[in-house]
């Protein structure tokens, strides 16, 4: 037995451990405790003020300090703060340590500007409702955001970041009890597991109790966040994890499955079998967000097919000695999922391209070329260029 588990870390037996504070939290805070500054963890945000789970219970502090004009250094759920002391009146969150992890979406601003949905997260679950048809295209949205949610306090990516840097991706499929027989369930499964390679899926039925124990044994351990559509079960979830209805729950329509936002804030909570959970609202829109490394992990096996093309640039639309093609010919790559890595990869270039000059110039060159290549292929088709 070491002496590390024979001699508990002071981080350990914090009052705040069970909301996730380590001795890196401790680490990060030691010169605001010089300060005079208490630490905590921002369990809501509401209209500029947020409440803070702090060594002396649950406080509201004014978060005006933190740089509220930009839109990815707001304070958010999850965030751990440094906060004045107990006897200021008022408190104030005074600054956020350096983020861990972060989930961000692109918001509908014409500069592509980021909105952190919830952070220092170490798993993202995202939350399919089988009470629908299922939409593939959707879980690979939201597997390109899980896949680039980034660590480092300015949310910089790289190339060479993967989720083992970041926060694990988990999709679970709720309401697991509504499919009538055991082998349409497992069907649906392996169309999942197909569409997200390498990421674990679930089904679950929180009102039978089906695989809610195996979710609650992987989500013990660390900050994990709920994502998904309104009526994809998010909040009845979060209650059996719980244990007890914490969160107000709506019933969705027969006729579409879609449900009312009853969550209308991202909070965070404690779990009694350890472990802190972040229940949000139902998403309607999912805009990436520099997310180039998340869409290439999504749809691994086209970047691998991509490497044996004859051309390092190919587009993958009519090139001759395309490895990409060659695979939807012979019916290993579906084409549904080549149409929507393209449309995604689209999508992430054109929201980067909006603050990257550069990129915009590329984009251009490339159109062009992609032109005149089209061009020259009809042109040979037709007889009046080279076969």
């Amino acid at each position: 037995m070491s002496n590390a588990s024979l001699h508990p870390s002071s981080a350990d037996q914090h009052p705040l451990a069970v909301y996730g504070w380590d001795q890196g939290w401790e680490a990060e805070f030691a010169s605001y405790a010089l300060q005079g500054l208490v630490p905590g963890r921002v369990v809501r945000v509401d209209r500029g003020q947020c409440d803070v789970a702090t060594p002396d219970g649950v406080v509201r502090a004014d978060t005006a300090f933190v740089v509220p004009h930009d839109p990815m250094k707001v304070v958010c759920t999850g965030d751990w703060v440094a906060v004045d002391s107990g006897g200021r009146d008022p408190r104030y969150a005074r600054t956020i340590l350096p983020r861990r992890t972060a989930f961000v979406r692109s918001t509908s601003s014409k500069r592509s500007e980021g909105q952190v949905l919830a952070t220092n997260i170490d798993h993202i679950v995202i939350c399919v409702s089988l009470a629908v048809e299922l939409d593939l295209g959707r879980i690979e949205r939201f597997l390109a955001l899980a896949l680039s949610s980034s660590s480092g306090e300015a949310l910089l990516r790289t190339p060479a970041d993967s989720w083992e840097s970041g926060a694990q991706p988990l999709v679970v499929l709720t309401k697991a009890d509504l499919v009538p027989d055991a082998t349409g369930l497992a069907h649906l499964v392996q169309d999942v597991q197909t569409t997200a390679p390498g990421v674990q899926v679930l089904p679950v039925s929180a009102t039978a109790g089906h695989g809610v124990d195996v979710l609650a044994a992987i989500v013990s351990g660390g900050t994990s966040v709920l994502l998904g559509v309104s009526g994809a079960g998010k909040s009845t979830l979060a209650n059996a994890l719980l244990g007890e209805d914490v969160m107000e729950v709506q019933t969705t329509r027969d006729v579409d499955g879609k449900g009312r936002h009853t969550t209308t804030t991202r909070n965070l909570l404690a779990l009694p079998g350890g472990g802190v959970l972040i229940d949000t609202p139902g998403l309607r829109g999912v805009g990436l967000f520099d997310a180039g490394s998340g869409v290439e992990q999504t749809f691994s096996e086209i970047e691998e097919l991509a490497e044996q093309c004859r051309f390092h640039d190919c587009a993958h639309r009519s090139e001759p000695g395309c490895a990409v093609l060659a695979a939807i010919d012979d019916g290993t790559l579906q084409h549904r999922r080549l149409d929507s890595y393209r449309k995604l990869v689209r999508e992430n270039r054109r929201n980067v391209a909006k603050t990257d000059a550069r990129l915009r110039a590329n984009i251009r060159k490339e159109w062009k070329r992609q032109d005149a290549f089209g061009r020259a292929a009809r042109a040979a088709k037709e007889g009046h260029g080279l076969p």
